[in-house]
């Protein structure tokens, strides 16, 4: 067996606050399926990476109700500055900061509460 992609669903209440976040870092929209003139489920893709968004009540339909909290999610970008003007008014729960394995980061949230740590690699650690 071998995996051939992993991709983050992430649970909301509404889908459509989260595209521009997304959409201005280059993510379009692959897939998308309305419920009652709004959004339950979209995907959004960008090269080879990928991020989908799900309404809550979507989900409760199909399976047992989901606990509610934020997702973390880890993203590698080749250029931190560029991703930072791209969602500069976006908040900030982590200012940029290196880190002791050499990457430069920066925390913020969605627009529905998630957690999205983008990092670029190769900056040298601090020194103590």
């Amino acid at each position: 067996m071998s995996v051939k992609k992993i991709t983050a669903v992430l649970l909301v209440d509404e889908v459509e606050p989260c595209l521009d976040f997304w959409m201005r870092l280059n993510f379009k929209k692959t897939i998308e399926v309305p419920d009652r003139g709004k959004l339950a489920f979209v995907t959004l893709e960008s090269g080879s990476a990928e991020v989908m968004y799900q309404t809550f009540s979507s989900v409760d339909k199909s399976a047992q109700p989901f606990r509610r909290g934020p997702t973390f999610l880890y993203i590698e970008v080749d250029n931190l500055d560029e991703t930072i003007a791209a969602i500069k008014d976006v908040p900030v729960v982590m200012p940029v900061r290196t880190t002791f394995y050499g990457a430069k980061e920066i925390g913020v949230t969605d627009p529905s509460g998630h957690v999205i740590t983008f990092a670029q690699m190769g900056f040298a650690a601090p020194q103590p």
